[in-house]
């Protein structure tokens, strides 16, 4: 089967198409032929060695994936063949809190991803994905969908009425916007250009906000909602934004902390003085996934996918992220 690895951190470049040989189900694993897998930043991270130092090359990365199931190993239930399914993030993160065992199973970082025309996957590591949903739009559920709904609906517990500020418009923001809307929640959205805005208020933002127009833009938050703040902040920007984010979000309110695209410093007497909640994010567990799944199928909801690109152009799927034009997920097809 053919296979990206990295051998060496060096950015897109590094990225080799290789032959290796083809996956078997061992016991309660599931072979999957892979039909697409999508980008995350992280990924990006990841071939530039900036997202860890024990990295275990030569690896294939990426986290998110999905296709079909084409054998199912000894002992395996939940699975037949010709299922369609999706990786989850985390292969061994099943339910419940997240443990140290489980965080040593993310793929893509500490076990090989997804950017493989086969993997083997443990049982457990996979779930089934709406039936309306394309392969291509399946992948882009399992890191920035599962993310976005593990902000909102399970750690922020949004209910219809409150306010949500997100971040940019890739692919975390935008699967926050959409479920929000299906929450009957009001999204003030953010970006630095006009034109995403005018986007993403036609996918139900309720005002855009130009953070390169508007410096002050926590200011701005402040003005639409009556002095008061947003209820939720999706923050995907890290420590440079979330100075701004604790200003904007209303006093006992909730900062989802995913991102770490900027650096900086954080005072934390502000989270104490207006009594904020901070919780920081990281993808979610199977039987998230599984809920935002059927979410996903009752809503017929679909992912914003910015563009597809063939598996033999890899390479320059990354280099467009790196770019930072896009607007949602950007996609690779098997």
């Amino acid at each position: 089967m053919r296979a990206y690895r990295i051998h060496e951190a060096g950015g897109p470049d590094s990225l080799k198409l290789e032959d290796l040989p083809e996956p078997k189900a061992g016991p309660g694993q599931v072979l999957v032929r892979v039909r697409a897998t999508s980008l995350n930043y992280r990924d990006l991270l990841v071939i530039k060695g900036l997202y860890s130092k024990n990295l275990p090359l030569p690896l294939v990365p990426q986290s998110d994936g999905a296709g079909e199931v084409v054998e199912v190993g000894p002992g395996v239930a939940r699975f037949k063949a010709g299922d369609r399914v999706a990786g989850c993030f985390f292969a061994a993160w099943d339910d419940g809190p997240l443990t140290d065992a489980a965080s040593k199973s993310a793929r893509g970082g500490a076990v090989d991803g997804m950017l493989a025309e086969f993997v083997a996957s443990p049982e457990g590591g996979l779930v089934k994905v709406p039936d309306h949903l394309t392969f291509e739009e399946a992948a882009t559920l399992p890191c920035a969908a599962l993310t976005a709904w593990h902000a909102l609906m399970e750690g922020g517990g949004l209910k219809a009425g409150q306010s949500v500020l997100t971040q940019g418009t890739g692919g975390v923001s935008l699967f926050a916007l959409q479920f929000a809307k299906l929450a009957g929640a009001r999204v003030i959205a953010t970006s630095s250009s006009d034109a995403k805005l005018a986007r993403v208020r036609e996918l139900g933002a309720s005002d855009g906000i130009n953070y390169k127009t508007t410096a002050d833009w926590d200011v701005a938050v402040r003005n639409l909602t009556d002095g008061l703040g947003v209820d939720h902040v999706v923050e995907v920007g890290g420590a440079g934004t979330l100075p701004r984010s604790i200003k904007a979000v209303r006093i006992g309110g909730h900062i989802a902390l995913i991102g770490v695209l900027t650096g900086g410093e954080i005072d934390p007497r502000p989270l104490l003085m207006r009594n904020i909640r901070l919780q920081g994010i990281y993808v979610g567990s199977r039987a998230m996934f599984e809920a935002m799944n059927r979410a996903i199928a009752l809503h017929k909801l679909r992912p914003v996918v910015d563009e597809v690109f063939p598996f033999e152009e890899a390479i320059a799927a990354y280099k467009h992220l790196e770019g930072g034009s896009h607007f949602g997920k950007i996609v690779i097809k098997t």
